[in-house]
C-alpha cells in the first residue's frame, strides 16, 4: 500500500517551518526538504507556498535569515528562529498538541458518544 502524499493543514506551514529552523538552520529549499523528510513524505511543501511564508515570517520577526556556504559551497540565505520565533512556536505547539487530541476525541469517538454529546445540548 503506498502512503499518498499531501499537502499540510491549512494553518499549520508557518509552524512547521518554525519548528524545522528551530532544529538547525536550512537554506529555504532545505526547509521544505526537511519537512518532507520528517513526515516520511506526507507533506509537501511546493516552492510557492514556502518562499511567501519564508519572508512573511521573516517580516513578522519570527525568523531571521543569515548567508552561508551550503554542502556545495554555493552561498545561500540560511534561515533561523530569533527568540520572538521560538515563543511564538511554542504557543502554536500547544494550541496545536490540543486541537490535535481532541480531533482525536471526534474521531474515535463511539456512536454511543455522540448520542450522548447531542442529548445535552
Amino acid at each position: 500500500m503506498s502512503q499518498k502524499s499531501t499537502g499540510v493543514v491549512q494553518g499549520t506551514l508557518d509552524m512547521l517551518i518554525l519548528k524545522t529552523v528551530a532544529l538547525e538552520p536550512f537554506h529555504g529549499y532545505g526547509v521544505g526538504l526537511r519537512i518532507e523528510q520528517i513526515s516520511k513524505r506526507v507533506f509537501r511543501i511546493n516552492a510557492g507556498s514556502l518562499f511567501p511564508a519564508l519572508r512573511r515570517l521573516e517580516r513578522q520577526g519570527l525568523i531571521k535569515r543569515d548567508w552561508r556556504a551550503t554542502e556545495n559551497n554555493r552561498l545561500a540565505k540560511y534561515y533561523l528562529l530569533t527568540e520572538q520565533g521560538r515563543k511564538k512556536l511554542k504557543i502554536e505547539a500547544r494550541e496545536w498538541q490540543t486541537q490535535s487530541v481532541a480531533m482525536d476525541r471526534i474521531l474515535e469517538a463511539s456512536s454511543g458518544e455522540l448520542r450522548w454529546a447531542s442529548s445535552k445540548s
